[in-house]
C-alpha cells in the first residue's frame, strides 16, 4: 500500500469508561483522552516546533524525542502529530507523556537495509536473561520497536492518526520475507512494545502493517485498548503478563498470524498470569491486508485468514480471569484456549460470538505439556470454561475440540447455547481414525491432523456439560457428531445433530449422559468401553 494513509474505518465516538481504571490513575487518564484543543497550552508539544518536517522522507525520530523529552520535563503533556507523514525509527515513551496523532498525520516506520545496519535504524534488541530461549526473539525484546516504553506510567497514544509499520521486519528472515531480518542490528519488529507499565491507554489510532506484532504489552497492569483498527501482517496485539485490561471496540485485521493473544510468557524473567482481561465488542478477521483500513474487504487468495482471538502458545505464568463477549470472527480461525507450559487456564467466560468462514475449530481447547520453561516444569491445569450464546456458520472440516493428554484433564466445561454448522464431507476412514495425542507439541487446531467428529472432540476431559447445542454439516458426513475418549463426567442434554451418522462415539467414558433431545432417545452409562449412540429415525 501507498506510505501516505488511505481512508480508513472509524468507529463513531463513544467514550472511554474511565471507571475501570483504579482511581489514582483517573485524572492521569482524563487528561490523556483529551484533544489537544482542550488541552493547556502549555501541556501541549508540537512536534513541527522541535524540527520535525512531516515530508515523509527526513527522519523525525530525533525532533519527536526532543518534544517527548520537554513535555517530561514540563510534568506531563500531550506531544501532537499535526497532519503529515512523519518517517522516524525509534520513539521513546515518557511517564505521564500522551502522543496525539491528528487527523491525517501518519508515523512511518522508516525503512532500514534488509540485511540491517550499524549506522542509525532502530534501538538495538536489549539482552535478555536466561530466559530468554522460554519463548520467541520478538517477545524477549521492547526496545528494537517503533514506539517503545519500560517501567513507566501513566501514558497513552491517542488518534486518529496512522502508524504505518512499512520499514519493520515481520519477524522472518530475509529469505522468507521482502522486509528486513528482524535478528539484524537496526531492524526494528514491533509498531508499540511496553513493559513493565502501569496506566496506559491506547486509543482511537488505526495500525497498518505492524511488524512482528502491531502492540507487545509485556508486563502492563491497567491497561485499555478502545477503538483501534489494526490491519496488520503478523500478530495485532499480543497482552504477555499483564493484569487489568480492557480491549473494547477494536478491530483486528491479520491476515497472516493471530489478531488478539494473551499470552503468558518468562520474558519478565518470572512467573507472572495475565489475568483480569474483558474483550468485547470486538472483530477478528483475515481478509487481504489493507483491505480493512480502506474498506474494500478483500479476500485472502487462500479464503483464509488467521485472525483469531487466542490464549496462548505461551503460557507459563497462566491466564485467570478472562471474559470474551460480543465479537465477531470472521473469515479467519475460531477461539483457541490453549495452556502447555504450566500455567493454569481458569475461570474463563466466553459468550455472544458470531463467528462465519471459519477455517479450523470454532471452539478450541488445548491442555498439553510443551513446557518450555525451566527444568521441573509440569503440566498446568485448564478448567472452569463457560461458553455459551454462539453462532458459526460455514467452519471447515476440522471441529470443535477439547482435548487434554493422559493423566491431566481439561475439566468443568460448560458449553451452552451453540450453532454449529460445519463443511462435513468426511469419509468413513476419516470416521475411525484414532488422532495421534502430539503431547508435546505446539498446539494449534490441525496438530491432530484429521479428527474423527462432525462437531465436537473431547479427550481426557472431565465434568463436561453440553445444552442446546446443535450441530449441522453441508455435506453428508460419516463421522459421529460428537467423538469421546477417556472424559468422566459428561452431560449433554438438548441436541440437534446430522440424522445420516452416530451421535455419539465413545471410548472409556464414565458417567455418561445424553437426556431431553428430541433427535436422540435419552441413554447413560456408568461406564463403557466403546458405545456408538444412532440419532432416532425422522418421524421415531
Amino acid at each position: 500500500m501507498d506510505t501516505q494513509r488511505r481512508d480508513f474505518m472509524k468507529f463513531a465516538g463513544g467514550g472511554l469508561a474511565l471507571g475501570v481504571l483504579p482511581a489514582l490513575a483517573r485524572s492521569a487518564h482524563a487528561a490523556s483522552a483529551a484533544t489537544p484543543a482542550q488541552t493547556d497550552p502549555a501541556r501541549v508539544f508540537d512536534i513541527r516546533a522541535f524540527g520535525a518536517s512531516g515530508d515523509g522522507v527526513t527522519v523525525d525520530s530525533p525532533a519527536i524525542n526532543r518534544a517527548i523529552a520537554a513535555a517530561a520535563r514540563a510534568g506531563g503533556g500531550m506531544v501532537v502529530f499535526p497532519p503529515g507523514t512523519y518517517a522516524s525509527y525509534s520513539v521513546h515513551l515518557q511517564s505521564r507523556v500522551s502522543l496525539y496523532l491528528e487527523q491525517g498525520a501518519v508515523l512511518l516506520a522508516a525503512p532500514t537495509p534488509l540485511q540491517g545496519t550499524t549506522h542509525g535504524g532502530y534501538d538495538a534488541a536489549e539482552p535478555q536473561g536466561p530466559w530468554g530461549k522460554y519463548q520467541d526473539f520478538g517477545h524477549n525484546h521492547w526496545h528494537n520497536s517503533l514506539i517503545w516504553g519500560v517501567g513507566l506510567h501513566d501514558v497513552a497514544i491517542l488518534g486518529p492518526g496512522l502508524i504505518h509499520g512499512k520499514g519493520l521486519s515481520d519477524g522472518h528472515l530475509v529469505s522468507k520475507s521482502h522486509l528486513p531480518n528482524t535478528f539484524a542490528p537496526g531492524v526494528g519488529n514491533k509498531s508499540i512494545a511496553l513493559k513493565d507499565c502501569r496506566n496506559v491507554l491506547l486509543r482511537d489510532f488505526s495500525i497498518l502493517q505492524g511488524g512482528w506484532f502491531g502492540i507487545l504489552a509485556t508486563g502492563v497492569d491497567n491497561l485499555v485498548i478502545d477503538h483501534l483498527t489494526i490491519d496488520t501482517n503478523r500478530d495485532g496485539m499480543d497482552i504477555d503478563c499483564c493484569r487489568n485490561v480492557r480491549i473494547v471496540n477494536t478491530t483486528i485485521n491479520s491476515p497472516n498470524d493471530d489478531g488478539m493473544c494473551l499470552k503468558s510468557s518468562y520474558a519478565l524473567g518470572y512467573l507472572k498470569p495475565t489475568q483480569d482481561v474483558t474483550i468485547s465488542d470486538c472483530l477478528v478477521c483475515g481478509y487481504a491486508l489493507g483491505s480493512v483500513l480502506d474498506g474494500t474487504f478483500k479476500p485472502m487468495p487462500s479464503g483464509y485468514g488467521t485472525g483469531r482471538i487466542k490464549c496462548g502458545s505461551e503460557s507459563n505464568g497462566g491466564f485467570i480471569g478472562i471474559t470474551i463477549s460480543n465479537c465477531v470472527f470472521e473469515r479467519c480461525w475460531g477461539l483457541a484456549l490453549e495452556t502447555v507450559d504450566g500455567g493454569p487456564l481458569q475461570d474463563i467466560t466466553v459468550n455472544n460470538l458470531s463467528m462465519r468462514d471459519i477455517y479450523a475449530a470454532p471452539l478450541f481447547m488445548r491442555l498439553g505439556a510443551r513446557l518450555r520453561g525451566p527444568a521441573g516444569t509440569e503440566p498446568g491445569v485448564l478448567r472452569r470454561v463457560m461458553i455459551s450464546n454462539i453462532a458459526c456458520s460455514g467452519s471447515g472440516i476440522l471441529p470443535s475440540a477439547i482435548a487434554g493428554i493422559p493423566g491431566h484433564d481439561v475439566a468443568d466445561v460448560q458449553i451452552n447455547d451453540v450453532y454449529l454448522e460445519q463443511f462435513g464431507g468426511a469419509d468413513a476412514a476419516m470416521a475411525a481414525r484414532m488422532p495421534p495425542e502430539h503431547i508435546a507439541e505446539y498446539p494449534e487446531p490441525t496438530m491432530f491432523g484429521a479428527l474423527p467428529a462432525s462437531g465436537m472432540f473431547i479427550r481426557h476431559a472431565r465434568n463436561i456439560q453440553l445444552g442446546n447445542v446443535e450441530v449441522v454439516v453441508q455435506k453428508p458426513d460419516a463421522r459421529p457428531a460428537f467423538w469421546l475418549m477417556d472424559v468422566d463426567q459428561a452431560d449433554f442434554f438438548r441436541l440437534r445433530v446430522p440424522r445420516t451418522a452416530p451421535a455419539f462415539a465413545l471410548h472409556q467414558v464414565r458417567e455418561f449422559r445424553s437426556f431431553g433431545s428430541a433427535m436422540i432417545a435419552d441413554v447413560s452409562y456408568a461406564s463403557t468401553g466403546a458405545a456408538t449412540v444412532q440419532p432416532l429415525r425422522a418421524g421415531t
